[in-house]
């Protein structure tokens, strides 16, 4: 008997549109080019797998600012909440961190997909990996399968779910743009979201590796480009970690439309005021007044950062420190706050987190992930023109999307 749902791309979107499929009875074939199914879903998160979000769906929408008003229909069909009830059921129970982050409790991302693949193949969906998937099969204005393997794979239906361009590595090469393109679908076009950011100051290099925690990064162009708080890398191009590919986003889009540069300030004391920063300076020079300036910074900043600080404020950092000036303490405390960067340009999108840009949303049925252009025909996850911040937010709308796909997959009515 010819599969009645075929699922193509065996990553978030893909296992969740053929679980949603199978539950329903319907026979499911699901394809992957890869050795393994989720790929993706295993580096997530550093390799704990930051599975969801534990905000309200308003919350998850206002996260996910590339049309984030498209999933609505998609999150309530099948929510955050509904994802952790499922890996709970599946037996792998869940936490919650800062930021309403979710992660699984083991901090372990090959769980998360082996209870997915589990409950696969006890639902009976058959499985194929090592499978490319070549093009699509379409007769009139209706999908009737794939071809794969040098041959066929019918289908009264079709889930693409073959992700973005990000980590090409990981099995997401655009295959899924290429065959909406071929079939008439718009592909708004494609960029990097939740990207590094390469900057052009020197001293940054030798600061690779080192992570500023409870920091506040604030950006602009012409105008502000948005300030967060949290955790940032410094890397041998320029920056890194949440805050930064938060920020990217915004960053990305100036560049493109104004090229660089765009400035950056880092607030090492985000939570002292200016007058409450200047005082801890001089208790801390009050205490260790005979020493030089580079040996009295260790209560205020990593080690590693001393020397490049010092070098930035301009003062020697063998000077003592109740040889400094009111002025230059001052210029200490202002710097504490202001410590500024420029940047150049982005990271590849190959090198991404998430691509931004897709086959474009109003040619979707929000309500199924339907094509409105193919009868049958219904996509999923990173392959839409739907991005989001860092948080778990996007491995959610890979889920919904692909569950709510695989349903209404397994609904197209047969000959």
């Amino acid at each position: 008997m010819p599969a009645r749902v075929v699922v193509v791309g065996g990553g978030a979107a893909g296992m969740l549109a053929a679980i949603a499929a199978a539950e329903t009875g319907a026979p499911v074939v699901l394809l992957e080019k890869n050795s393994r199914l989720g790929t993706k879903v295993l580096i997530s998160g550093k390799g704990r797998c930051n599975l969801t979000n534990a905000a309200d769906i308003t919350g998850l929408v206002d996260n996910i600012p590339g049309n984030g008003q498209f999933l609505y229909s998609a999150l309530h069909t099948f929510s955050n909440k509904d994802m952790v009830a499922l890996l709970n059921r599946l037996g792998l129970p869940t936490k919650v961190e800062r930021g309403g982050r979710v992660f699984p409790v083991s901090d372990r991302s090959k769980d998360v997909v082996q209870a997915l693949e589990g409950y696969l193949r006890r639902l009976g969906v058959e499985v194929r990996v090592n499978l490319p998937v070549a093009g699509l099969l379409v007769e009139g204005n209706r999908v009737t399968g794939v071809k794969a393997g040098g041959g066929t794979v019918p289908g009264k239906a079709v889930v693409v779910a073959t992700g973005g361009m990000s980590y090409p590595r990981t099995g997401s090469t655009g295959d899924g743009y290429r065959w909406a393109a071929e079939l008439g679908h718009r592909i708004t076009p494609l960029k990097p979201a939740l990207v590094p950011l390469e900057t052009n100051e020197e001293w940054v290099k030798d600061l690779q590796g080192l992570t500023l925690k409870n920091v506040e990064v604030s950006t602009w162009g012409k105008d502000s480009l948005g300030s967060e708080f949290g955790e940032m890398l410094f890397t041998h191009f320029g920056v890194s970690g949440p805050i930064i590919l938060t920020l990217s986003r915004n960053v990305s889009r100036y560049l493109e439309r104004h090229g660089p540069p765009v400035r950056a300030e880092i607030n090492l004391k985000p939570a002292l005021r200016r007058e409450q920063l200047d005082a801890r300076l001089q208790r801390d020079f009050a205490q260790f007044s005979r020493r030089q300036l580079k040996n009295s910074l260790g209560e205020l900043l990593p080690q590693r950062l001393i020397r490049v600080f010092t070098h930035l404020s301009g003062l020697p950092e063998d000077k003592f420190v109740h040889q400094i000036t009111r002025e230059e303490r001052l210029h200490l405390a202002y710097l504490l706050q202001h410590l500024p960067l420029t940047v150049t340009g982005t990271r590849p999108l190959a090198e991404a987190i998430v691509t931004a840009g897709g086959v474009s949303v109003k040619e979707i049925e929000p309500q199924t992930m339907g094509s409105r252009l193919v009868r049958g025909l219904y996509f999923a996850g990173e392959v839409l023109d739907v991005d989001g911040y860092t948080g778990g937010f996007n491995l959610q709308a890979a889920f919904s999307t692909g569950f709510v796909a695989g349903k209404s997959a397994a609904a197209v009515p047969g000959d």
